[in-house]
C-alpha cells in the first residue's frame, strides 16, 4: 500500500433512479469521479461477445464486426494477439459442441506481426471478442480476441500461458513470491496478469481469486454450444462493482449507497473480497436526496461546465472537442501584490495544475489534453510545474504520458482513452427570461457571495459594503432568525446591508461602497497567459 492510499480518505456515494445509476467518487470529501450506469447499457467495457465478421478491410488490416450493438465493432489484426489461431480454433470447436478445456487444447503457431489479417478470418466467420473500447461518438467499440478476465488480485487470460507482475510492486523479493504462488496455482495454457492490490496478500487470498476467474471463463465456454451471433456471452462487473474491485483499499472506509436491492448486491460482493470489508457499506435511509446530502450535487454543478472557478479568482475555460481537450488557465484579478510577476504565475499554476488533474478523472478526458498555463520564464519554475503534474497524475488510474511544458506555456497530456468523456450540464432555465436563455447554476450564488465579501474586506480592506440584488434573493439572505445576513454578521463582525432591486435579473448582484458607488475590485499587475 502506499502513502497516498493511506492518507487519502474515499469514499463510494451511489445514488439510484429508476434507470440510472449515479456513481461519486469522494477523496477527502472531494468530488474525483463520476459514473453514470444505465441498466440497459450495451458494449460495456470487458463485455465479451460471439460476433460476426461483416467486412474485412485489407487496406486497414482489420475487420468490422457485428456484436449487436447499434454500430459495428472495430477489430484490428493486432488485437487478434499471438495465439489468434488457437483461439479461433477453441472457438469452432466449442460452437460445434466439441468442448475442449484450454489446458489440454492444442496450441497453434503463434501469428506474425506483419501478417494480414485476410489470412486468418473470412466474413461470416464466428469470433469470440472483448470490448477494449467502448463507442465513442460515430465510431463503434474498439474489439479484441486477446481476452482477459480481472479479478481482485489477478487477471486472467487463456491462451496467453506467461506471469507478468504490476510494474507499481517495487521489491524483488515480492515479485518473486507472487510468481512463485501463481506459479503453484495457475491452470496450464493461462497467462496471468497480477495487479497492484495483490502485494502482501497470502496465498488463500490469490487463490480464491482464482478459482473466482476460473469459473467465470467455464461459464463462458459453456454458453458457446447453444449461442448464435451476435450475442453477448459474458458482462464484466457493473461499473459499481468494478470501481470497488479496483479502488477498494484500506483508506476506502465508507460506501453509501440508497437502494436496498444494490445494497444486497454490494455487500454480497464485499464478503467475497474480504469479510471485514462489508462494515464500510451503509444504506442510507434519509428522506433528502443521498448527493444532495453528501454534497455532491453542489459539487457537480461547480465543476462542470465551461468556465471552472479554482480560488482565489483562478479559473479554467474547458473545451471539449471529439478528438481533444483544450484547457485555458487565467489568473483572474486576485493576485498577491507582494510577489513577483513569476511568483505569482508559478502559484496560479500551482493550484490550477490540482484542479486540471482533478477535471481530468471527474470528466474522464481521453486523448489528446492540450493545457495553456500562464508563462514561466524560469526553467525552474517550469520544472517545478511539470514535477507537480507528475506528482498530481500518480493517482490516475488510465494510462497516461505528459509532454514537459514548453517555453509558450503549453503542456500536452495524452490519456488512455476507452469510453466517452463524461459531460453534465449544468446551466438552469432562467425563470426572468422565460426559458428563453441559461444562467449559472444557483446553488453555487451563496458560495460566489462570500469569496467576494471576503475578498472585500479582507484583502480590499473595504469598510461598508452594500449589496443590491433581486427580491429573490434579499428573501433568502434574510428571512428567519438565523438569517444568512446575521452570520456574515458573527463570521466577518461587520454588517453587511443588502437592498433590492426589482429591475435586476433574478441572479444579478452589485456590490456598493460607502458613498454608494459600484465597488471597482482591486487588481495587481496584470499577468499574461
Amino acid at each position: 500500500m502506499n502513502e497516498n492510499e493511506v492518507t487519502v480518505t474515499k469514499e463510494l456515494v451511489i445514488a439510484t433512479h429508476p434507470n440510472e445509476v449515479h456513481i461519486a467518487l469522494l477523496e477527502d470529501k472531494k468530488l474525483v469521479e463520476i459514473h453514470r450506469e444505465k441498466q440497459s447499457d450495451q458494449c460495456s467495457l470487458g463485455d465479451i461477445y460471439l460476433g460476426r465478421i461483416r467486412k474485412i478491410m485489407p487496406g486497414l488490416n482489420a475487420a468490422f464486426v457485428d456484436i449487436g450493438c447499434e454500430k459495428e465493432a472495430f477489430l484490428h489484426y493486432l488485437d487478434l494477439g499471438v495465439n489468434g489461431l488457437t483461439i479461433n480454433n477453441f472457438v469452432k470447436n466449442s460452437i460445434e459442441n466439441r468442448r475442449q478445456s484450454v489446458s489440454s487444447f492444442p496450441m497453434e503457431p503463434e501469428l506474425e506481426k506483419n501478417g494480414k489479417i485476410g489470412e486468418v478470418l473470412t466474413s461470416g466467420q464466428s469470433v469470440l471478442v472483448q470490448i477494449a473500447k467502448e463507442p465513442i461518438s460515430t465510431k463503434g467499440a474498439r474489439v479484441t480476441a486477446e481476452l482477459s478476465l480481472a479479478g481482485r488480485y489477478l487477471v486472467l487470460v487463456p491462451f496467453f500461458n506467461k506471469i507478468t507482475v504490476s510494474q507499481k510492486i517495487k521489491s524483488n523479493e515480492e515479485r518473486r513470491r507472487l510468481r512463485k504462488i501463481v506459479q503453484s496455482i495457475k491452470p496450464k495454457n493461462f497467462g496471468v496478469i497480477i495487479r497492484t492490490v495483490a502485494e502482501g496478500k497470502k496465498l488463500d487470498d490469490i487463490s480464491n481469486d482464482m478459482d473466482q476467474l476460473g469459473a467465470r471463463w467455464k461459464e463462458v465456454v459453456k454458453k458457446l454450444p447453444k449461442a448464435t451471433a451476435p450475442m453477448k456471452i459474458a458482462t464484466d462487473l457493473d461499473r459499481t462493482s468494478a470501481l470497488l474491485r479496483d479502488l477498494l483499499t484500506d483508506s476506502f472506509n465508507a460506501i453509501y449507497v440508497d437502494s436496498p436491492d444494490i445494497y444486497n448486491d454490494l455487500k454480497s460482493y464485499l464478503k467475497s473480497i474480504s469479510f471485514e470489508k462489508t462494515k464500510i457499506l451503509n444504506l442510507y435511509k434519509d428522506k433528502r436526496p443521498i448527493f444532495e446530502y453528501f454534497n455532491v450535487s453542489k459539487q457537480i454543478k461547480g465543476a462542470f461546465g465551461k468556465i471552472v472557478t479554482v480560488r482565489t479568482g483562478i479559473y479554467l475555460i474547458i473545451e471539449h472537442t471529439e478528438a481533444m481537450h483544450v484547457i485555458d488557465v487565467n489568473s483572474g484579478n486576485r493576485l498577491k501584490a507582494d510577489l513577483s510577476q513569476e511568483e505569482n504565475a508559478l502559484q496560479v499554476n500551482l493550484a490550477a495544475a490540482a484542479e486540471i488533474v482533478r477535471q481530468v478523472r471527474l470528466r474522464d478526458m481521453g486523448g489528446i489534453i492540450t493545457i495553456d498555463f500562464i508563462d514561466l520564464r524560469k526553467s525552474a519554475s517550469r520544472n517545478q510545474l511539470n514535477q507537480s503534474l507528475h506528482e498530481l497524475m500518480r493517482n490516475d488510474k488510465s494510462r497516461h504520458t505528459i509532454l514537459p511544458i514548453n517555453k509558450f506555456g503549453i503542456v500536452q497530456i495524452t490519456r488512455q482513452r476507452v469510453r466517452q468523456a463524461t459531460v453534465i450540464d449544468t446551466s438552469e432555465m432562467c425563470p426572468a427570461c422565460q426559458g428563453t436563455g441559461k444562467v449559472k447554476a444557483s446553488i453555487l450564488i451563496e458560495e460566489e457571495l462570500e469569496n467576494t465579501i471576503d475578498f472585500l474586506l479582507y484583502k480590499q480592506h473595504e469598510k461598508h459594503i452594500t449589496i443590491v440584488l433581486h427580491p429573490y434573493l434579499y428573501a433568502y439572505f434574510t428571512k428567519g432568525i438565523y438569517s444568512k445576513r446575521c452570520q456574515w454578521l458573527l463570521r466577518y463582525k461587520q454588517w453587511i446591508s443588502l437592498k433590492t432591486n426589482t429591475d435586476y435579473h433574478i441572479l444579478e448582484y452589485k456590490f456598493l461602497n460607502k458613498e454608494g458607488e459600484e465597488i471597482v475590485f482591486w487588481s495587481s499587475p496584470t499577468i499574461e497567459a
